[in-house]
């Protein structure tokens, strides 16, 4: 199983002295639902940008270690031993994601003149290979000309390069749209453009499900959502760890969006730590009487 750690996390803004994170201890194994909880201001988007390595933090003490094993990964019978630790820390974002670290923002970008078609599957192929060379050391071939141009329009690339083909990934982008009940039309549009909020966190779970993250990262994706839309994102992150086996760490203000994805384990986050954790129970003691008696009963204990 995959397990990401964090371990006695500080961090700062970058290039400021203002301790955001105060030691956070957490520890999410794939087939897992985690719901991070707290205030506004106690650092849950912190946390997860800490996690995925934006480059406006930086962390000043612990580690962030994940652990691999083969069976987290399609079509790998084995990962060489010293390819099954990593210290994210020292890690490039890109490099992150590579072995399966996925962060879904709270608030996507729009992008024009991209559909979501061509930016998924170029998203795999980049993850695969970047994959591949950490965990074997295969890389592109070094003889490579990369100034050798491309036979078509340089926006476009040639039209099947990657590990996954055209024809392949369209078969792939249909079985994942059908398993999050997708309607197939949103593939054909510019990524996010003109999207509802709904439709943007939607499209947030389906990249998670296109990629195929060991651990996944959800930033408040049940913010802004209608009944209809929270359950639809709610099955998709049910079948993200049901079908795909992937751990999540969902971050969330409101217990409503566990009513439909239960957590094994809440934790409650307060000034920029761990302050309780426990069962689903937890979350529902806190949608009746808020966030003051978790203040009351850790702080007068210390």
């Amino acid at each position: 199983m995959a397990t990401i750690e964090l371990k006695n996390v500080h961090a700062e803004v970058a290039e400021g002295d203002e301790e955001i994170l105060h030691g956070v201890d957490l520890e999410v194994e794939s087939g897992e639902i985690h719901a991070l909880m707290g205030p506004n201001g106690s650092g849950k988007s912190t946390t997860s940008k800490v996690i995925a390595g934006h480059p406006a933090y930086d962390v000043t003490e612990g580690e962030i270690i994940l652990h691999l094993e083969a069976a987290d990964f399609d079509g790998i019978d084995e990962i060489p031993e010293s390819a099954r630790t990593w210290n994210l820390l020292e890690l490039e974002p890109n490099e992150r994601a590579a072995l399966g670290v996925f962060l879904a923002f709270q608030y996507p970008a729009e992008i024009e003149g991209v559909t979501m078609t061509n930016f998924l599957r170029t998203a795999l192929n980049a993850k695969l290979e970047e994959r591949d060379e950490l965990l074997f050391g295969e890389g592109e071939d070094e003889d490579e000309d990369e100034d050798a141009g491309y036979e078509t329009s340089p926006m476009e690339g040639p039209a099947d390069e990657g590990e996954v083909g055209v024809a392949e990934f369209q078969q792939l982008l249909s079985e994942k749209m059908e398993l999050l009940d997708m309607d197939e039309k949103f593939a054909q549009r510019y990524l996010n453009a003109g999207f509802s909020g709904g439709e943007k966190k939607q499209n947030e779970v389906l990249q998670a499900a296109i990629l195929e993250p060991t651990i996944a990262v959800l930033d408040e994706i049940d913010s802004g959502l209608d009944i209809d839309r929270l359950q639809d994102v709610a099955d998709g992150i049910n079948a993200l760890r049901d079908e795909q086996g992937t751990g999540v760490l969902q971050i969330t203000h409101y217990q409503r969006i566990l009513d439909y994805v239960e957590p094994d384990t809440v934790h409650i986050m307060l000034n920029g730590e761990i302050a309780m954790e426990g069962g689903p129970e937890l979350a529902e003691k806190l949608e009746d009487k808020g966030y003051d008696w978790v203040r009351e009963q850790v702080y007068n204990a210390a």
